[in-house]
């Protein structure tokens, strides 16, 4: 049951693929908190993914698009003010893709063309999106862009490779945007640093698997899920967040603010259990 948090605003949610897409289920709270959305992402993936399922349960239109575009984005911001009857009062930037990663090339063995594709597709997309909606005046007073980010952008974070580059891209771009869209038309701009979620790109990190493991030892509240992360990007749409803009808003159980848990210890220590005395001691040598 929503609270009507969103009641009357109308959105933009890009990158909902399937039903391990946190997009996906922001796209839901949206519009179970009142909201009325549109939905893009690429033709391909509209294609293979379950997009469709998703528009005609929340009755709203997809619009596919290459963010990488600027005359796709043009044509989304354009068709979601005709389609909902007005300005938007939120975007959700939820595209990250690197084939560096899926190619399985190491971080001191990129392609560097390869890299290129990383940074636009999951960061420079997000400057074009705000570039486009700014110019088309897209966006009403007072609305919210969120993007998803991870913390890999100021810790280095094994596997995650060049998708650590493009996501501190992206926080600076929040930043340095959300001054300017701030100050002409009191747009706020955000990016919501979510715990390692198992969505379809995440999968693809080396290791993921056990970095959700030792993320959820390490966070006092465990990971958040993505349906946690849909609620989060609700209140930063709601008018409860107006005054919150270029910050990096840390979502992730209280693992960016941990050193080291007595679970996550726990877990290290149980790989000295074969160099241990008949006592329990462990035998450094």
């Amino acid at each position: 049951m929503g609270n009507n948090l969103l009641k009357g605003k109308k959105g933009i949610v890009f990158g909902a693929l399937n039903e391990m897409s946190i997009a996906w289920k922001v796209a839901e709270r949206a519009v179970e908190e009142g909201a009325t959305i549109t939905l893009s992402n690429t033709p391909l993936a509209v294609r293979m993914g379950t997009t469709n399922e998703l528009a005609e349960k929340l009755n709203c239109q997809i619009i596919p698009a290459d963010a990488t575009s600027v005359e796709d984005l043009e044509n989304v911001f354009k068709q979601s003010m005709e389609i909902l009857g007005g300005k938007v009062d939120f975007v959700l930037h939820s595209i990250g893709m690197s084939p560096n990663v899926r190619k399985k090339r190491t971080y001191d063995d990129l392609d560097y063309g390869m890299l290129n594709t990383t940074l636009d597709i999951s960061a420079i997309s997000f400057h074009k999106m705000m570039q486009v909606a700014k110019k088309l005046d897209a966006i009403n007073e007072w609305g919210s862009v969120v993007a998803l980010t991870y913390m890999a952008a100021q810790r280095t974070m094994y596997g995650y490779n060049d998708m650590a580059d493009a996501k501190a891209m992206l926080e600076s771009i929040a930043r340095s945007f959300g001054y300017i869209y701030g100050r002409e038309h009191h747009v706020r701009v955000n990016t919501i640093s979510q715990s390692p979620t198992m969505t379809t790109a995440g999968s693809g990190v080396k290791g993921f698997d056990s970095l959700v493991d030792f993320s959820e030892r390490m966070s006092p509240l465990g990971n958040a899920t993505a349906d946690d992360c849909a609620n989060y990007c609700v209140v930063m749409f709601s008018d409860l967040t107006k005054k919150v803009t270029m910050q990096n808003l840390f979502h992730d159980g209280g693992f960016s603010s941990m050193g080291m848990s007595y679970r996550a210890m726990e877990q290290y220590l149980k790989s000295f259990d074969g160099i241990k005395d008949e006592n329990g001691n462990i035998i450094y040598g």
